[in-house]
């Protein structure tokens, strides 16, 4: 696909690119307030959160445009189609208004194409019932291209809002026996942005935690990304004269180029 060289982008622009994420298990209540509270500063698009924290959220965050983005199935995708679905209601119940689910990857793994297409239709079906919108989370650092490209094929087909590249969580053992993971790289995003179709969006979460990765990634046609590191993204676009009005900044280059 064709990479631009320059993007014309607002402040306010990049900050509607983030999900805030706010999902280590360790986090304190305490921690996740800090969080919500740089959510609140920047005016990012969604928080993302665990769902046990969508009260405590949705009081934090009242009054705001910022979405309730709380995960389901996560980060290993393993409960059942029943399970995730209640948990998908009930986080919508809850103030939800984007719900990222991860897919049953064992599943996709063993080639189980139709369990797979129905866990995404029926739950995509059951959110959009109730007013919010369905993220589908792929871990691509589990998947084959060839799998990426099939459940990209689905998820157009069943129209869900977004594909998802990972959770951020998905380690994979190394030969050193430690573990690690390589969230969103620029060749899976062109892939997935190839194999979708236009009305599907593409989230690019785990590693993306600059401006430069940033740009790189809408430069790719991503239009949302889960960060960690939101605050420091959107000063170092202050600091590089990115403000109120719309500007044109080059795309620093990609690292196969």
């Amino acid at each position: 696909m064709s990479r631009p060289k320059t993007l014309e982008v607002t402040l306010p622009e990049l900050a509607l690119m983030i999900d805030h994420s706010l999902l280590h298990p360790t986090m304190t209540d305490d921690e996740v307030l800090s969080g919500l509270e740089i959510c609140k500063k920047y005016n990012v698009k969604t928080a993302c959160i665990k769902p046990y924290h969508l009260p405590f959220a949705r009081k934090a965050l009242e009054g705001t445009p910022i979405l309730l983005c709380p995960v389901i199935g996560f980060p290993h995708g393993n409960s059942t189609l029943e399970v995730k679905k209640f948990e998908a209601v009930r986080a919508v119940e809850e103030g939800g208004k984007e719900i990222d689910m991860v897919v049953n990857i064992g599943r996709v793994k063993s080639g189980k194409w139709e369990f797979v297409r129905h866990e995404i239709e029926t739950l995509n079906r059951t959110v959009v019932e109730r007013g919010a919108i369905l993220k589908v989370i792929f871990e691509n650092d589990y998947l084959t291209d060839a799998e990426i490209v099939k459940l990209c094929e689905i998820c157009s087909d069943v129209s869900v809002a977004f594909v998802k590249t990972s959770t951020g969580y998905g380690f994979t053992k190394l030969p050193s026996g430690d573990y690690n993971y390589k969230g969103a790289t620029t060749r899976h995003l062109e892939l997935m942005r190839k194999h979708t179709t236009e009305n599907v969006q593409i989230k690019a979460a785990g590693g993306v935690r600059t401006l430069d990765d940033l740009l790189r990634v809408r430069a790719l046609g991503v239009t949302r990304v889960g960060a960690t590191a939101t605050e420091a993204i959107l000063e170092e676009a202050k600091r590089r004269g990115i403000g109120e009005e719309r500007v044109t900044v080059d795309v620093p280059a990609f690292g196969d180029e």
